[in-house]
């Protein structure tokens, strides 16, 4: 293959990663086989003096998807020019003092005050045009809606999701391969949200990390004077060394010594000239400015040896692969397994037992192959489940080949399924763990959910089993009692239905007055127009209700429960159009999930942060300093407890 047709083949690669990243929120190749390729088409372009059209290499991201509105950036946002090396970066200061700060990992926002409030929230989208997200980012949980600066302010910052909210949100998911891949995609699909509520409870944090426009403000020249502004105005600024050619090493050492356990995903450093007149001077590139410098951790690889594929199935039927391998020392801790994804990766990379495998973590922390040396591609794609036998399927979706279990009635299906049935959120019946539930699943105790509220059936037989004893028996009996009396959106959660989480049943059930036959008979129109649906969740939700089998299910689960409808008279919705933040804890409610649910019978919403669309902020310590009591105060929102809650607006009056 000549340099020009390599050239396009690099091209239409990148080109197709970069839509997979940025518009559609999921990876087919990791960060490190991007750059790699990348930095071929870099080296080609030089040889050849030829550059296309199309390259990536004079385009700045991807083109922002529809669903938001667009507007083009003021000035362009352009990508940084990068290195490896700590020497290079020393080098670049040529006896200037920089900013050696983080390269984080999320999503970037320009955001634009007028008047002392936020005005306009504008994403990178493709570096010209991006998406306005501004009521999205009125919900971040640290942003301030009001500044004391009353000018015109623009800054740029980094919306991230941090590893432990991360992890949190990840741990509330039942079903494997609806989990989130990484902090990344989980924020950029948090903050391009159509409806706020749901970025409101993905706790978005902004990091700035750039100040645009200040009219009438002087800096001194000084970018480190500008962070200072922005600190005083109530922002969070990205975590900064000054440096010079004799320290940049140094503070290398000491980003690098924190990345390990820092709690904002970052995947390098930025490195930005102080000193602004001069760094404007320097102007800029047709993709680079010259004023800064990206800085990529070398990643610290290691050789091992693949000694099998582990394939893991879950409630959806998704089998995913995930590579073992003999332990390394990576980053201070030992590994020996990464995810691979899926199909298309697995066989990109010709993957075989015995093979020679470069591995590493990503970012530091996330164990990921490199590369195959041996690259022998003797994986055998399984014909068969790993947990029932029955027939696969290798299913391409949006270019991406994975592997299903066809079954429906694979004991991994029921397992995930009963899990997530039984959850907290769902029906929440108490003492069935997974492992529980298995055995219950093995001896033909549970087929259908129906027969969680008939295990009375099996008396002797449970109280029998290892681990169960009458008193055992008993508290899971009256547990299973008590989730008979249920709810319409519990029901519909609990059922598992691919997309459907807890507040979209939630949502469905208001839109169809809670009555479980319109449900049943929505088509894909009508559920597609409902604001948050959408055609993906609308597809589902027919597919499901369309089977024959899944509504038998269903109508004996409802014959097993006694499903309480809120009341919808227009004379009881007293708290209609209403929107309330509830933090701290309860003395009347046994969860702020049961006062959020009462408050939602009355016609009102509850979200999770202070914005200036809240009514009220429930807060039983009214002088906490916390940072929503915070920005209550700053928007002169009325705090108030419980029990004054329940009395100016539920109308309770306390004995």
């Amino acid at each position: 293959m000549d340099a020009q047709d390599r050239m396009k083949d690099l091209v239409e690669t990148l080109n197709a990663a970069a839509k997979a990243y940025y518009a559609q929120d999921r990876e087919i190749m990791s960060n490190r086989e991007y750059d790699a390729l990348y930095d071929e088409l870099e080296e080609l372009e030089r040889k050849t003096g030829i550059v296309l059209s199309n390259s990536p290499t004079v385009r700045v991201g991807y083109e922002a998807v529809d669903e938001l509105p667009k507007e083009r950036h003021e000035s362009p946002m352009l990508s940084l020019d990068k290195t490896k090396s700590r020497e290079e970066l020393r080098d670049w200061l040529q006896g200037h003092e920089a900013l050696l700060s983080w390269k984080l990992d999320g999503l970037t926002v320009v955001l634009t005050y007028q008047d002392g409030r936020l005005a306009k929230a504008v994403t990178r989208g493709n570096g010209e045009i991006g998406e306005v997200i501004t009521n999205n980012a009125r919900t971040f949980c640290n942003l301030p809606l009001s500044i004391s600066y009353q000018g015109r302010l623009v800054l740029r910052g980094e919306a991230v999701i941090s590893y432990s909210d991360f992890e949190r949100i990840n741990a509330r998911i039942e079903d494997v391969d609806a989990k989130y891949k990484n902090p990344r995609n989980l924020c950029s699909g948090s903050v391009r949200q159509l409806n706020n509520e749901i970025t409101a409870k993905r706790n978005v944090k902004l990091i700035a990390f750039s100040l645009v426009e200040a009219q009438d403000v002087d800096f001194a020249n000084s970018m480190e004077r500008q962070f200072g502004f922005l600190r005083e105005q109530g922002f969070d600024v990205v975590e900064y060394r000054k440096v010079t050619e004799e320290n940049i090493l140094d503070a290398i050492g000491y980003f690098e010594n924190k990345i390990e356990k820092y709690d904002i995903p970052s995947d390098g450093l930025v490195l930005t000239y102080d000193d602004i007149a001069y760094g404007r001077s320097l102007g800029r590139t047709a993709k680079f400015p010259r004023n800064s410098i990206a800085f990529k951790w070398a990643d610290e690889l290691r050789e091992t040896v693949l000694q099998e594929i582990e394939w893991s199935p879950s409630r959806t039927g998704l089998i995913n692969p995930v590579a073992i391998f003999e332990p390394v020392e990576l980053e201070g801790t030992t590994v020996s397994r990464a995810s691979v994804h899926n199909i298309s990766i697995l066989r990109g990379l010709k993957l075989g037992i015995g093979d020679h495998i470069m591995v590493y973590k990503a970012n530091m922390i996330i164990p990921q192959i490199a590369e195959n040396l041996t690259q022998s591609d003797t994986v055998e794609i399984p014909a068969v489940c790993p947990v029932c036998g029955r027939a696969t399927q290798v299913r391409q979706v949006n270019e991406v080949q994975s592997l299903y279990c066809t079954n429906e009635d694979c004991a991994a299906k029921k397992i995930k399924s009963f899990t997530l049935f039984v959850s907290r959120d769902a029906m929440n019946i108490e003492g069935l763990s997974e492992a529980t539930l298995e055995k219950f699943i093995d001896k033909g105790f549970i087929r259908e959910y129906a027969d969680l509220f008939r295990l009375n059936r099996y008396r002797d037989e449970i109280t029998q089993m290892e681990g169960f004893g009458e008193k055992s028996y008993k508290n899971l009996i009256d547990s299973a009692d008590r989730a008979r009396e249920t709810t319409l959106p519990r029901v519909l959660y609990a059922l598992g239905i691919a997309n459907i989480g807890v507040a979209n049943a939630k949502m469905l059930c208001r839109h169809f007055d809670y009555d479980i036959d319109r449900l049943k008979q929505a088509d894909e129109e009508e559920l597609s127009a409902i604001e948050g649906v959408g055609g993906v969740i609308a597809a589902a939700f027919v597919d499901y209700m369309r089977k024959e089998e899944n509504l038998a299910k269903l109508d004996r689960l409802l014959e097993q429960l006694h499903v309480t409808k809120p009341l919808l008279d227009a004379s009881v919705q007293s708290l209609a159009g209403k929107v309330f933040v509830i933090t701290g804890s309860l003395a009347h409610y046994g969860s702020r999930n049961e006062l959020k649910e009462i408050i939602e019978q009355k016609g009102g919403k509850v979200t999770g942060s202070v914005t200036s669309k809240t009514d009220c902020l429930i807060n039983n310590d009214i002088t906490s300093t916390s940072s929503k009591n915070k920005k209550a105060k700053e928007l002169n929102i009325p705090i108030v407890t419980e029990d004054v809650f329940r009395r100016e607006y539920l109308g309770i009056m306390e004995e």
